[in-house]
């Protein structure tokens, strides 16, 4: 874990990088009394307080956090480690305005909670801070929030960068300071992330992808090695990880999130994480993090009810409470709660050097009667049913984002027709650099799924998508979703028997790979894991001792390079200039062909579908170049498990014209497969 590089996070402004000494006296009024190894007797330090009036607020910083401006509250507000009066100890500030008392406690104090009390600003910031001293980092603490009916609520920190491993519920005292080294992909990034730039995302769950010999959870170092060098070999150029942020319902995949700020224990600390990313960087691999901003869960020790009253969540029910999720939704039009989302996600940008962020569940926060039946929602103040303030943070959100970090990736996933998600906040859009196209996903698996023998009836779920392909900036998603709650895992959702169903899979990905847009898939999906994913278990690794699987494993890694390596499929992804249809009309044989463009006019690609499991020969294809053609893809190729119907060799183009073409070219088009041609 050798870090050469000078560059770091901005540290805090008195950050403590040396842990203080455990304390077996703590402070009185009168004197301190400390024990240390290396003291044949007791030191005896300045007189403090148990608490001292300390802040690192301005009224600048209170005027920004009440206007909903502060975008580093992370800086201000939570544990720091700090001296004061040359004494080190930890700061605490927690925003709790309907509080009468609040308190700071833990096993420093034998979680006491009249001894260290905090005070509250004068300024109706509602925000109550205080310098403890000989806190030091690893202390364990929550604060104990007197409500006005005189309930004592014990509270974890909204800001705490690290909690103990569930189901232990307390904030520890902790920094986020680490000597980065991935200078070199930092600084050219750009390249990696940018529109016209290849993004094939593979979806982790951190939990599961491995498991060790004893069935425990791989660390983040542990992943450091083991993850990023398959990944790296597999030929991603990004990892989405479901949410890393602390959450206490394990079975809530990371959905449930509780500790905003900080990676969850259960894998290690927040170094440890910090740790992995970096080995993603170095290994020329992105990563993408998964955010939930759109509810949090109601445990007693959370964000619900904070202060005794509906702090943090909105406080009327038909906006404040998701029925789905049985969770709560933040008040966007609150501006303390506004800084506290946007603050979240700047720090897992510069804390974290994540490439860019996820947002889950967009479509629950654009609409106020999102799964709701009618009475159970109120219109906005123009009678409809968008959800203005969570719109305006977006948008918000997003031009932040892209103001402080122009390199990285804002990823929605929306389900709706919302209009303009992926297009600029000054052309009216919600500002985010992509959106999941979840209706190729539902129309491409439903086709999938209809035995070959009737799918030429259904030849448009598979063409409607680039009706619309262009109208945002889409991933086409195959992500954990589709593969849990009974929908079987992918290649369990494919027709015939086992030949077909692997030949259906290899089919899907080529499909996937050649459509307009980036991609995301989800692990074990490139192997064809045969279960449906359980969070609780490791991915079927054995499975790859079998030949149908290391089959489309091979062809997922060679569909890697094939879209890292071809401008044809990645320059214009986002433009119609980019993609063409050579022919949809074969219904009666289901077979497609399309053209992929680059940036040069020979820069171009053929793939042609066969989606029953009947081969043909000679079939014609017409092309817009003459000359040689050669086939750099075939699905059904030896090497991938299949028949190996393959077109070998150079393939010339005929002075035939065919298709609304000059040219055309006579193919072997295997059963159940996908070639995809290139011109020379």
């Amino acid at each position: 874990m050798a870090k050469t590089s000078k560059v770091k996070n901005q540290s805090e402004e008195t950050t403590v990088k040396k842990e203080t000494t455990r304390k077996k006296a703590k402070a009185t009024v009168d004197e301190t009394v400390v024990e240390t190894p290396l003291a044949q007797e007791p030191i005896v330090l300045p007189t403090l307080k148990n608490v001292e009036t300390f802040s690192r607020f301005t009224d600048f910083d209170i005027h920004l956090f009440k206007s909903g401006k502060h975008y580093r509250l992370f800086e201000k507000l939570g544990s720091h480690l700090t001296e004061y009066q040359g004494v080190a100890g930890t700061y605490f500030a927690v925003w709790a305005p309907s509080a009468k008392s609040v308190s700071v406690i833990g096993n420093f104090n034998g979680w006491d909670k009249f001894s260290h009390q905090l005070f509250v600003r004068w300024d109706s910031s509602g925000i109550w801070e205080g310098f403890v001293p000989h806190v030091g980092k690893g202390e364990t603490y929550k604060y104990c929030i007197e409500t006005q009916e005189g309930h004592h609520l014990e509270k974890i920190d909204p800001y705490a960068h690290y909690f103990e491993v569930p189901p232990r519920t307390a904030s520890i005292v902790w920094d986020n300071w680490y000597e980065w080294s991935d200078t070199e992909w930092m600084e050219n990034r750009k390249a990696k992330n940018s529109l016209n730039a290849p993004m094939s995302v593979y979806e982790v769950h951190i939990g599961s992808w491995k498991r060790k010999a004893d069935d425990e959870k791989l660390t983040y170092v542990d992943l450091a090695d083991d993850l990023v060098q398959y990944v790296k070999e597999m030929g991603f150029t990004h990892i989405e990880f479901m949410p890393v942020m602390e959450h206490p319902f394990e079975p809530s995949w990371g959905y449930q999130v509780l500790g905003y700020f900080a990676p969850s224990s259960r894998f290690g600390t927040p170094q440890d994480f910090m740790y992995l990313v970096e080995q993603c960087h170095k290994n020329d691999i992105g990563v993408l993090l998964d955010w939930v901003p759109s509810h949090f869960p109601g445990d007693a020790h959370g964000l619900y009810n904070y202060d005794g009253t509906h702090l943090y969540e909105h406080p009327d029910m038909r906006k404040g409470y998701h029925p789905d999720w049985k969770s709560y939704i933040f008040n966007y039009g609150r501006f303390e709660v506004r800084s506290f989302l946007i603050s979240n996600a700047v720090y897992w940008l510069e804390r974290f050097h994540a490439d860019g962020l996820r947002v889950d569940a967009v479509a629950s926060m654009l609409y106020l009667d999102y799964s709701r039946k009618a009475g159970e929602w109120e219109p906005n103040m123009f009678g409809g049913n968008h959800h203005l303030e969570a719109i305006s943070l977006f948008r918000e959100l997003n031009e932040v984002i892209y103001l402080q970090f122009p390199d990285v990736q804002t990823i929605a996933e929306e389900s709706t027709s919302f209009t303009g998600v992926s297009r600029p906040v000054y052309t009216g859009g919600l500002g985010f650099g992509q959106k999941w196209m979840m209706g190729w996903m539902n129309d491409t698996l439903k086709y999938f799924e209809k035995d070959p023998m009737y799918r030429k009836y259904h030849q448009e779920q598979l063409t409607f998508s680039t009706v619309y392909a262009f109208s945002e900036n889409f991933m086409l998603p195959l992500s954990h979703d589709e593969v849990v709650y009974g929908k079987q895992a992918l290649v369990g959702k494919m027709p015939g028997d086992e030949w077909q169903r692997f030949a259906n899979l290899r089919l899907l990905f080529a499909y996937m790979f050649t459509h307009p847009g980036t991609n995301l898939l989800f692990m074990g999906g490139e192997f064809g894991q045969t279960s449906e994913w359980n969070y609780a278990k490791g991915l079927e690794w054995w499975l790859l001792d079998h030949g149908y699987h290391k089959g489309v494993q091979s062809l997922v890694k060679k569909l890697n390079q094939l879209y890292r390596s071809e401008g044809a499929l990645f320059d214009k992804q986002f433009s119609p200039e980019g993609f063409e249809w050579v022919d949809t009309s074969d219904r009666e044989n289901a077979v497609v062909s399309y053209l992929r463009k680059g940036n040069d006019y020979k820069d171009q690609l053929l793939v042609v579908l066969n989606l029953t499991p009947i081969p043909r020969i000679d079939y014609r294809i017409g092309v817009p170049l003459q000359g040689v053609w050669e086939e750099v893809v075939n699905t059904d190729a030896q090497a991938f498990g299949g028949s190996n119907k393959v077109n070998a060799g150079a393939l010339f183009a005929d002075q035939i014209a065919w298709q609304g073409k000059a040219y055309s070219l006579s193919l072997t088009l295997p059963p159940l497969g996908a070639v995809i041609l290139k011109a020379k």
